[in-house]
């Protein structure tokens, strides 16, 4: 048995390595993430446009990156390997370019592709050039033929990105509430794009649940159903539970009974946040937070309104069915309740933010221009500087999104098992100053995930594990993949 088990185990270490959960995450970026970014903020719409002019928009279209190269002091180009990169203290990185298009009343008045910035190339990744090559070839351009990869060079220097254990987003989990004028509450955050906006419902001693979201504050929940379009107590009763009728809900919908439309549950929300203007511009900036901020995730569409009602009555039935004792809590240190944030994640979230501060950039420059009365070309006002060393800036130090700090590190070079180690790190955000002895704690599902030995002594104990040798992480899901099988198994779709 000994004989065979080691057998599998070097085969599986002779087909995988350490980081190609990483490198994985790293090449989706590449090629899926970086268009979905470019995705969201696809049209641009200056606020001040020539007076001659009725419609003015920036298109952003397609995105891409090249393989690393370096463009010298006489200006000609040409490859950089990673060896050469630590010898003359550059960053190993690539080129990326995006097709833009500026479009007046309509038509189109110029296209063109140019480049947008600079962007660090993991190694052993599919756009880096010692990707595929043989441990002859690696030899042969200088590069150690056991190096894993999954680390960047930035100005010479090795940093790798450690990985983020975080709570699942888009999932809503109940809790005991200790103290507070409820005994239960559900938190869920909705994720979507540069959005991550927390959701929480209570139910109070009057009865009523409410919903917490943004500026929205403590609104009762059935006011919020009926304003997405779900307006009839009927309908509303069956999509919380058909089988089972709970006191609870009759409650609600008996304190909301006079709430008959879509309009007068948007201007009851409208009051109740303080919104002061007439009733057509409060009922319309309430539509606009619904969409926007309200389970985002879902959609953030006229059409998305409805699935957003039946999931907050899928919401209410989860949690009169916790509080019932029907149903148990949720554990928030289960791993099925966790997800991890990886390179390719990290650089999402960095590369949206700054993305953003580009095209505020691009925006003041072209409105300043207009003032002067001049209609500049928009590839004149693109700086790919100024993206590139926010992101070499944020590489550098470690400082990222959120004011998160420490999440690129120069690696670790004691040893071989050392950088192993380090490359293999994830750490929790919350505070090592504060006692949380449940997440610091060995839960059973750690098991075959995370390592139960490998973790500092003292205040980072249990906060900073790394993954075990056998762990690998799998990419999220297609949902419309995912969708189709259910139909295909006979999943009945209700509208």
């Amino acid at each position: 048995m000994y004989k065979y088990g080691k057998t599998l185990i070097q085969k599986y270490f002779d087909e995988q390595s350490f980081v190609d959960s990483d490198i994985e995450s790293y090449n989706d970026f590449i090629e899926n993430q970086l268009n979905q970014i470019i995705g969201e903020n696809k049209e641009i719409v200056p606020t001040i446009i020539p007076h001659n002019i009725d419609d003015f928009k920036i298109r952003l279209d397609k995105i891409w990156a090249v393989k690393p190269e370096i463009t010298e002091a006489d200006g000609s180009k040409r490859n950089i390997l990673p060896v050469e990169a630590r010898l003359r203290k550059l960053t190993y990185s690539a080129p990326t370019f995006i097709e833009v298009s500026a479009h007046i009343n309509g038509v189109q008045r110029e296209s063109f592709t140019t480049q947008i910035g600079n962007i660090p190339i993991m190694l052993k990744s599919k756009w880096c050039h010692l990707h595929g090559l043989s441990k002859q070839e690696l030899i042969e351009t200088g590069e150690d033929p056991n190096e894993p990869g999954g680390y960047f060079i930035i100005n010479g220097t090795e940093k790798v990105l450690i990985t983020i254990e975080d709570l699942a987003s888009n999932k809503f989990l109940i809790e005991r509430r200790v103290g507070g004028t409820s005994e239960f509450v559900g938190k869920l955050f909705s994720e979507y794009g540069s959005f991550k906006i927390p959701h929480t419902m209570e139910k109070l001693k009057d009865g009523i649940f409410y919903l917490t979201f943004t500026r929205v504050r403590r609104i009762p929940i059935i006011v919020v159903i009926k304003a997405l379009g779900l307006l009839k107590d009927e309908e509303i009763t069956k999509f919380i539970s058909d089988e089972k009728q709970y006191d609870e809900v009759m409650i609600n919908l008996i304190e909301f009974t006079s709430i008959k439309t879509e309009d007068e549950a948007l201007d009851y929300i409208a009051k109740k946040i303080g919104v002061t203007q007439s009733k057509e511009v409060r009922v319309e900036r309430m539509r606009e937070i619904l969409d926007k901020y309200l389970l985002p995730h879902l959609g953030i569409k006229k059409e998305d309104r409805i699935f957003k009602a039946y999931n907050l009555c899928k919401m209410i039935k989860r949690f009169l069915r916790v509080s019932k004792e029907e149903l148990n809590t949720d554990d928030k240190d289960h791993y099925m309740n966790k997800k991890l944030k990886l390179s390719g994640d990290l650089l999402s979230d960095l590369l949206r933010l700054n993305l953003k501060v580009l095209i505020g950039d691009l925006l003041y420059n072209f409105q300043r221009m207009v003032k002067r009365g001049k209609f500049p070309t928009i590839k004149n006002l693109i700086r790919d500087k100024l993206l590139t060393q926010r992101i070499y800036s944020s590489m550098a130090t470690g400082n990222w999104v959120s004011g998160r700090k420490g999440i690129s590190q120069r690696i670790q070079r004691l040893n071989y098992l050392e950088m192993l180690s380090h490359l293999q790190r994830v750490v929790s955000p919350l505070s090592a100053s504060q006692e949380n002895f449940q997440a610091r704690e060995l839960h059973s599902t750690h098991l075959g995930r995370l390592c139960p030995i490998e973790t500092p002594e003292g205040t980072n104990i249990g906060l900073r594990k790394n993954l075990s040798l056998l762990c690998s992480i799998s990419n999220e899901s297609n949902e419309d993949e995912v969708a189709k099988q259910l139909k295909n198994y006979g999943l009945k779709v209700i509208r």
